[in-house]
């Protein structure tokens, strides 16, 4: 019976989602309040309605209900039940659940939080949003239901794909999808703005927190499933340029661009036309990334095994969404007033340059991602394009960008006295050519580029901690009057001094776990030593554990340095009877100056017999790779506390009506 209210509750939410994407723009279009005003309670109905059908989903896996076919594929009733409630979201349905709630959940929040924005703005946004919700929920209903029974039903299930059954990828697809869909809203910002004909500093200003709280979760999202894969893939890696890595990331690489420019459009009232353009690549590219994941066309860790014809169905909606906003854009943009004019030295010229970077950035990964997709659909041929490509092709053009976000914070608007600038860095200069001459120092055999890339990112951190302490006087007035300007300081000021140094902490943890980590991979016995980054490592053989739903051979070994025992590593191989797979548990002794990580597995020669693969690293400085991950994630909230990002200010002042589209 619950399913079936869960069925009933998602064919009501499409019947509401139609009435909310036809009524409040028709309602916009003539002027009728009532209709417009229609778009808020509809966007809460809709809400609840699939907020009932994922309870009911979520149900079904609690109790093991395997008279519904997707639990009898993703769950089995021994499973714990962290993994029992993960598993909702663990299948194609499941997750498309999710993402169907996610949707609703930003368009009911918009109609809650949105009360100063216009009401033919509002309603029109809804109504776009509603339109993606359409889309979503009829593919749902039509090719994916989630409630689909199965008799007679089996007496257990088939398992989670014991990959998932993980605390960290248990939180890793919400916080990604929280990303991926937020960015929706903000698409359905700019179409809006694009029918109304009217895009300012106030709209902006609308737009800026939910890109901010989109690019958060995804920057978390992202974050989670890379430390997720480091440790569980047993690969010993952090990132991978797995084509399913790259549709995440590059959301997140345009939602950087469009959260910058942004600010120019609310600053200086420039870049509208562009900031249109960003809000809808954004969106489009994290659609690219649901087709991609859901259409058979790749097989990845990450990617849903379903059939072609969903992916067929999704490429129809991309098409339509995609193509749609992109027509309506080359409609509207000609017609919209340039802005604000500012001199190509100027802090927002050094913003048009970090955009075009991060633009670039993002073709070199959409090319490296779709072009072997491409190649196979024409030819038949199988290329790999992976690491190699990509650390030739992008960060050549994501290091002048760090240099240019070291230099951006002392620019002044409109016009920037550059002399004054560099006078205000000139220590700055000078420690990080001393860092990098330090870093050459230790490490003479290079490579080149790393050392480079340290002292640029060094560059960075010194460059944001030097425009905070300018903001608050640090060391040129008393320390109390110091403190006094720090609680003055707009919050969102801190979080983007928190983001910058989070960036170059980041890039610590990159360029140290890449270019100097210490690896060795060897069939061992118990007895086996070896010898690693000056750690002494003993393996002294397996240990047989049992788990609730697998079966482990755990490795012991025991590492020493300098004749004195610092640790016990235990990496595990496990077995999962019911999935019929393996999962490898990696061991890490973290440290401020690295990762020692090791893993194990059965040797593929059955000649071995006894005998076990190890993998074992020496990653320096990895730890910071998150670390500063979490720096980012901490700047965009502590910018989304920002009273002057609060949503559904400010209002539009009624005796000044700009109208940036010419000719209206």
């Amino acid at each position: 019976m619950i399913p079936e209210i869960g069925q009933f509750a998602l064919t009501l939410a499409l019947m509401t989602a139609v009435v909310q994407g036809i009524l409040p723009i028709w309602g916009a279009a003539r002027n009728n309040a009532v209709w417009m005003r229609s778009a808020t309670s509809t966007a809460f109905l809709q809400c609840i309605l699939i907020a009932i059908a994922f309870g009911a989903l979520m149900r079904s896996f609690v109790v093991s209900d395997f008279t519904v076919l997707n639990v009898v594929e993703n769950s089995h009733s021994l499973k714990p039940m962290l993994f029992k409630v993960a598993g909702t979201w663990g299948s194609h349905e499941g997750s498309l659940l999710l993402w169907t709630l996610i949707l609703a959940a930003f368009g009911a929040a918009v109609a809650l939080l949105g009360q100063n924005i216009p009401t033919s703005l509002k309603a029109r946004t809804l109504s776009v949003q509603a339109w993606i919700s359409i889309g979503f929920l009829s593919f749902m209903l039509f090719t994916s239901n989630p409630f689909d029974r199965i008799f007679p039903a089996p007496l257990d299930g088939n398992d989670l794909n014991p990959l998932l059954q993980d605390v960290g990828l248990a939180m890793h697809p919400p916080l990604l999808y929280i990303g991926y869909v937020g960015f929706s809203i903000v698409f359905s910002f700019a179409v809006a703005a694009l029918i109304e004909g009217r895009v300012d500093p106030a709209w902006a200003r609308w737009v800026r927190p939910w890109t901010l709280a989109a690019w958060v979760a995804l920057t978390g999202g992202i974050a989670l499933g890379s430390w997720w894969a480091y440790y569980e893939l047993g690969w010993g890696g952090w990132w991978f340029w797995d084509p399913v890595e790259n549709v995440s990331f590059m959301p997140w690489l345009l939602g950087t661009a469009l959260l910058h420019s942004a600010v120019v459009t609310e600053k200086r009232g420039a870049f509208k036309s562009w900031t249109i353009l960003l809000a809808i690549l954004t969106f489009s590219l994290s659609l690219l990334g649901t087709f991609i994941v859901r259409s058979g066309l790749l097989t990845s860790v990450h990617a849903f095994a379903v059939d072609p014809e969903r992916g067929i169905y999704i490429l129809g909606l991309l098409v339509v969404s995609i193509g749609g906003s992109l027509t309506l854009y080359a409609i509207r943009a000609p017609k919209m007033d340039p802005g604000g004019l500012f001199a190509p030295v100027s802090r927002e010229g050094g913003l048009l340059i970090n955009n075009l970077l991060l633009a670039l950035a993002t073709a070199t990964v959409l090319f490296g991602t779709l072009y072997p997709l491409f190649l196979e659909a024409v030819t038949g041929d199988k290329i790999s394009v992976g690491p190699p490509f990509f650390n030739a092709s992008f960060i050549p053009i994501m290091l002048p960008l760090v240099i240019v976000m070291g230099v951006g914070p002392f620019l002044s608007w409109k016009r920037a006295d550059l002399p004054g600038v560099f006078d205000r860095l000139k220590w700055v200069m000078a420690i990080t050519l001393i860092a990098a001459l330090v870093v050459w120092y230790v490490q003479t055999k290079g490579p080149a580029l790393a050392v480079l890339s340290m002292a640029i990112a060094v560059w960075l951190l010194l460059a944001t901690l030097r425009e905070w302490s300018l903001r608050i006087k640090l060391g040129q007035v008393g320390f109390g009057e110091s403190l006094d300007r720090l609680r003055r300081v707009p919050r969102s000021s801190h979080g983007m001094t928190l983001a910058h140094a989070g960036l170059a902490v980041c890039m610590f943890g990159f360029i140290g776990s890449s270019a100097w980590k210490s690896e060795e991979v060897l069939f061992v016995e118990p007895g086996t030593q070896i010898e690693i980054a000056g750690f002494d490592v003993t393996f002294e053989g397996t240990e047989r554990v049992q788990g609730p739903n697998y079966v482990a051979a755990v490795g012991v070994l025991r590492v020493s340095r300098n004749g004195r025992e610092v640790t016990v590593l235990r990496p595990e191989r496990r077995t999962y009877p019911v999935a019929q797979s393996q999962t490898t548990e990696a061991a890490i002794r973290s440290t401020p100056a690295g990762d020692l990580y090791a893993s194990i597995t059965e040797p593929a020669n059955q000649d071995m017999d006894g005998k076990w693969t190890l993998r074992i690293l020496y990653e320096p400085l990895v730890g910071l790779v998150w670390l500063g991950s979490l720096m980012l994630v901490l700047g965009g909230l502590t910018s989304l506390t920002d009273r002057r990002l609060r949503v559904g200010t400010p209002k539009r002042k009624t005796a000044v009506a700009p109208l940036p589209i010419v000719g209206e």
